[in-house]
This record gives C-alpha cells, sequence and structure tokens, in this order.
C-alpha cells in the first residue's frame, strides 16, 4: 500500500502538468474534448495526442531505462528511427527502387528487420557504454550523425515509397477498428516493458546500477551486462517508432523521419519526474511526459502558432514544467509552507 501511495505521489506533478495543457485548451475550445466518429474511425483532439505522441512514448520508454542505469542520455534515437525505418523499406521495395506497390519479402519479415536494425544500434551503444566506458552522450553521438546517413545509402539517396496497403496500418489504421494501430503498439511496448520490469529482477538491477554501479558489481550484479541490456531495449524501442513513423507515411524519409525526437524524449523523461542523474526511474511519469509534450505541441499548432514561432513557445512551457518539479523548488515549496503552518500555529497559540 505504501509502495502504490508512493508511485501515485510522484505521478501528482506529471498529471497535473499534463491537466493543466488540457485544460487550457479546454478554455481555448470548448469542443477539445469531443470525440466523433468519421468513415468508421475516431477523430478529435484527444485522439490525435494519443496517436501522434506514440512515437515519443515508446521512445521515452528505452531512454527511462538508459537514463535511469547510465546517468546518460541516449542521443541517436532520433537517428535510429529514421535507419530502421530505411532499411525496412529498402528489404520491402529492393535497393535502388523509389517505390513499389509489390512487395521484394513478406511484410512481417521486413518489419522484423527494422526492428532488429533498430536494436543492433543499440547492442553498438551499449558495447561503447557499458565495455569500452564512454560517456553514454558521446558514444551515442557516432550514430546520431551516422545513423542518418547510412539510412540514406539504403535507401538509394531517395525517398523510398511502399504503395502496400497492409504497410500503412501500422502507423494509422487497420479496417473495421476504429482506434489507431500506433496506441495499440504503445500500449503493447509499455506492457511488456512493464512486465519484463516487475516479473524480473532487471528493475531492481537498473536502479542499484544507476544508483552506484561499483557497489552493485561488488553485490554480484553485472552493471555492464544491464546497462547493455537497456541500450539494447531502447534501440528496439526505437526500431519499433521508427516503424510507426515509417508506415504513417508509407515511406522511408531519412533525412525528416524521426528529427529531434532524441530531445523530445529526453524532455519526456524529465516532465515524467524522473532525475536525469540515474538511479530510480518512474516509467508511467516518462509516458505521461511524452503525451504532455504531444498537447502542448497540439495546443500551440491549435491556436495558430505558427512552426517557426512553436519550439519557442514550447521550450518556455517546458522550462517552467521543469522547474516546477524540481527537487529545489519542491525545497523551497516545502520549507514555505512549513513556515507558513509555524507562523500560523504560532499566532493560534497568543491568541
Amino acid at each position: 500500500m505504501g509502495t502504490i501511495n508512493k508511485t501515485l505521489k510522484q505521478l501528482l506533478l506529471p498529471l497535473i502538468c499534463l491537466l493543466i495543457v488540457l485544460l487550457i485548451n479546454l478554455i481555448k475550445s470548448p469542443t477539445f474534448f469531443n470525440i466523433g466518429m468519421q468513415h468508421g474511425v475516431l477523430y478529435g483532439r484527444l485522439i490525435d495526442i494519443l496517436n501522434r505522441g506514440s512515437e515519443i512514448a515508446i521512445l521515452a520508454v528505452g531512454q527511462t531505462l538508459v537514463v535511469a542505469v547510465s546517468a546518460g542520455t541516449d542521443i541517436s534515437v532520433g537517428s535510429v528511427m529514421s535507419l530502421s525505418a530505411c532499411g525496412t523499406c529498402m528489404m520491402l521495395a529492393g535497393y535502388g527502387v523509389n517505390s513499389t506497390t509489390q512487395l521484394m519479402v513478406p511484410l512481417g519479415i521486413g518489419i522484423l528487420f527494422g526492428i532488429l536494425l533498430g536494436g543492433v544500434c543499440g547492442c553498438i551503444n551499449g558495447a561503447l557504454v557499458s565495455k569500452l566506458k564512454i560517456q553514454p552522450m558521446v558514444a551515442t553521438l557516432i550514430l546520431f550523425t551516422a545513423a542518418r546517413a547510412i539510412g540514406l545509402l539504403l535507401c538509394n539517396n531517395q525517398i523510398t515509397y511502399i504503395r502496400y496497403e497492409p504497410y500503412k496500418y501500422l502507423g494509422n489504421f487497420i479496417p473495421g477498428c476504429p482506434v489507431p494501430t500506433a496506441i495499440f503498439v504503445t500500449i503493447a511496448v509499455i506492457a511488456v516493458v512493464t512486465l519484463l520490469l516487475k516479473k524480473t529482477a532487471l528493475g531492481l538491477y537498473i536502479q542499484s546500477a544507476g544508483i552506484n554501479s561499483r557497489a552493485a558489481r561488488i553485490s554480484g550484479i553485472n552493471s555492464a551486462m544491464i546497462c547493455f541490456v537497456c541500450y539494447l531495449i531502447c534501440g528496439l524501442c526505437a526500431g519499433i517508432a521508427g516503424m510507426v513513423a515509417s508506415s504513417r507515411i508509407y515511406s522511408a524519409d531519412s533525412n525528416n523521419i524521426g528529427l529531434n525526437y532524441e530531445l523530445d524524449s529526453i524532455l519526456a523523461v524529465a516532465l515524467g519526474g524522473n532525475s536525469l542523474g540515474g538511479g530510480k526511474f518512474n516509467l508511467a511519469g516518462a509516458v505521461i511526459g511524452a503525451y504532455t509534450i504531444q498537447a502542448i505541441t497540439t495546443t500551440l499548432l491549435a491556436m495558430g502558432v505558427s512552426t517557426d514561432q512553436a519550439p519557442v513557445v514550447k521550450a518556455i512551457i517546458v522550462v517552467i514544467i521543469v522547474v516546477v518539479q524540481s527537487p529545489t523548488f519542491k525545497e523551497w515549496f516545502a520549507n514555505t509552507e512549513a513556515k507558513r503552518r509555524a507562523l500560523a500555529a504560532e499566532g493560534g497559540q497568543k491568541a
């Protein structure tokens, strides 16, 4: 019971931040929470937030584990998304083919190849960080720079279009299902990782290695292997997010898929109340943070803020949210509240 209360307390501020953003939308547009059905599918602002925020939420799951175990960030996830999408489209269309309606390999094999490609990238990052002890940001900077270029080479320096209807289902809608498929994919990723953390000792090992890797190693935990596994999971998450993003536009656009998503995934972890210094983590908070970021983006677009100005406004809002959730602010607020109560008690005694 105490653990549940502690978890709810950790999620309180992230939830409040998300609710504030949603309430601002409601004040601006009374129809914001309306959900309707058109052409057999659900539509509405909330559906759009859940749908469009899927890639960031999936990335945030892997990024949370990386931050917790290594006290560093994986800045390559956006580029790995792009590489995975390019690898899949190249496999499905064939090298050098610009557009196709006939697949060279079965769809499942192509998608699996893209996800595994993300896993390979995760293994590379994990080996550099866990075995060679390179700082996470420096280690992942390699694929941040190279992955998009490799994806472009795989697609023969062009955008490869997969005009095969079932390929669009992953990022859009399955016929007969009114809910966007990306939402189901996100739920599946969160569920699998949560079960892995809860039903095995991995979650405890990650926190132990993140808090003090040397002490964890002395107590018998293979900190290097735990770190490697976290980067592998992060790479797989990036590969899945790349599949969703590619399916939305049924193509591989190496220059634009996952662009700046690494920043959003790191922000999602921070907005979720997780410390970027490693150690204890809250997966649910990171997911809430991801949808908060998407809600902010949707709000700005709905308010008519131009795409050039939106990042500035978004940055200001994010800074405010991060400051409110910072330990220093929480401590200041707690001290102020304690002083107020002490003064009130003192006034009551004098009366």
